[in-house]
């Protein structure tokens, strides 16, 4: 089985969503289950329905999952492998304080010396501290694994003291749930970032002194920098996959961008199906890789390009597939559905002669020809009207030529002074003229 294990305690990172993406695929490849574990311990980090926001995300991009389980709810089992351990003596319960710790980290720091836990520090504050942490021995040999992504990585005993598995309250700490939660759910394989790469030595310690013995894979992704070539951080607003798609990023596009960033792909374009038949984690670069925003721009359009009118009618919340068609014809100069929902919105909204162009004689020139035009809608259904057909009916009537009849029609039709031939654009909006041309009083 491979799991993702999101925190409900923020927005979800496109680092998280790239995770995510490997280890269903991965799981898919391999015919086995796929698990959302909910790892929600830090109870004061924790906001209320970011779980089932979390959920509705992975939905959205079809990471369907078998089952969700919540990570809080095994505490009863956390703390019975606890017990077992220290009745193995491969734990024990340490009554040291906070303020005694920092004191000796600071020693530590004074001495220019890395901070290491000392076991015979255990019981020094038995009778002043009535509740103790436990902590798992340290390891007396150095520990190593395989990365899938890395290559061996190893990690010396100097490395590995003794560290905390439950806490005074009887919590269980992060390394420690994840890794007993690996063992009751049947974990092969893990797909995660590379801040846990020194996380891996400690679950892999808590496992080997339960005795189990079941081999688990491990890749750990490198991070994303951000366009200025530091680590992308929450602040920045792109690193939020929410973020990407309220700017109008499709969930396919953004899947698409994410696998393959530091990636060998056989395809430009693909989607999740397509990944699924060729993916290899082993492709994946081993430096960090830097978020490319106008690299998601272009796959975004491709995908866009791949709809059909009434998707993309359905995708910008109308069944009318003239709007649809009017999408795909912006597609030329827009790459995300907010840029055309913009463009369309220009279309349908008063246009404002007076302010937004140039000057009274032109205001006058676009009050002429509009005048003309909604003459001419009455007296005809231009909703049939070939272009040609239209703009000559409408010089004659406006008595306009040349440049100022153009301009002055590209404007009262789409609120742009610039853009596509207007012939194109026609064909698609002439269903909606009386519903177009308007202009602000």
């Amino acid at each position: 089985m491979l799991r993702f294990a999101p925190s409900p305690t923020g927005d979800m990172h496109i680092g998280n969503l790239r995770a995510a993406i490997f280890n269903f695929i991965i799981a898919k490849q391999k015919k086995e289950k796929f698990l959302i574990r909910i790892e929600d311990t830090d109870f004061t980090r924790n906001i209320e329905g970011k779980d089932k926001e979390i959920l509705s995300l992975l939905n959205l991009f079809s990471l369907l999952w078998d089952d969700v389980v919540y990570q809080s709810h095994n505490f009863s089992k956390h703390q019975h492998f606890a017990e077992l351990l220290i009745q193995k003596n491969l734990a024990f319960y340490c009554y040291c304080t906070k303020e005694f710790l920092e004191q000796k980290k600071q020693e530590a720091m004074e001495q220019k010396k890395p901070f290491r836990y000392q076991d015979e520090w255990a019981t020094l504050q038995k009778d002043i501290n009535p509740k103790p942490v436990i902590r798992l021995r340290g390891s007396a040999i150095p520990l190593f694994f395989e990365d899938r992504i890395k290559g061996k990585i190893q990690f010396d005993s100097n490395e590995l003291d003794s560290f905390v598995i439950l806490r005074e309250d009887g919590i269980p700490t992060y390394n420690f749930a994840c890794a007993i939660d690996d063992m009751l759910y049947d974990i092969s394989f893990v797909v995660r970032g590379e801040d846990h790469v020194s996380n891996t030595p400690k679950q892999m310690l808590v496992q080997q002194y339960l005795g189990y013995d079941k081999k688990i894979e491990y890749a750990h992704l490198p991070i994303i920098l951000g366009e200025d070539g530091k680590k992308m951080s929450k602040r920045d607003a792109s690193s939020s996959v929410a973020y990407l798609l309220e700017e109008g990023f499709l969930p396919q596009a953004i899947l698409n961008y994410l696998v393959s960033m530091g990636n060998k792909t056989p395809n430009e374009i693909f989607n999740l199906t397509e990944a699924i038949e060729w993916f290899d984690i082993t492709n994946i670069a081993k430096s960090p890789v830097k978020f490319d925003l106008k690299r998601l721009r272009f796959i975004n359009r491709e995908h866009l390009k791949r709809l059909n009118e009434s998707e993309f009618a359905l995708l910008l919340e109308t069944k009318d597939l003239s709007i649809g068609g009017l999408a795909k014809l912006f597609l030329e100069e827009a790459s995300t559905l907010n840029e055309i929902r913009a463009k369309i919105k220009l279309i349908f909204a008063p246009k404002d002669i007076q302010k937004e162009y140039e000057g009274q004689v032109f205001a006058k020139q676009c009050k002429i020809l509009f005048e003309a035009l909604k003459a001419l809608l009455q007296e005809k259904d231009c909703s049939k009207m070939e272009y040609a057909d239209f703009k000559t009916e409408a010089m004659q009537k406006s008595g306009l030529k040349g440049k100022d009849f153009f301009k002055a029609l590209r404007i009262l039709l789409t609120g742009e002074s610039h853009g596509l031939e207007l012939e194109s654009v026609f064909v698609y909006i002439r269903l909606h003229l009386k519903e177009i041309l308007k202009i602000k009083e």
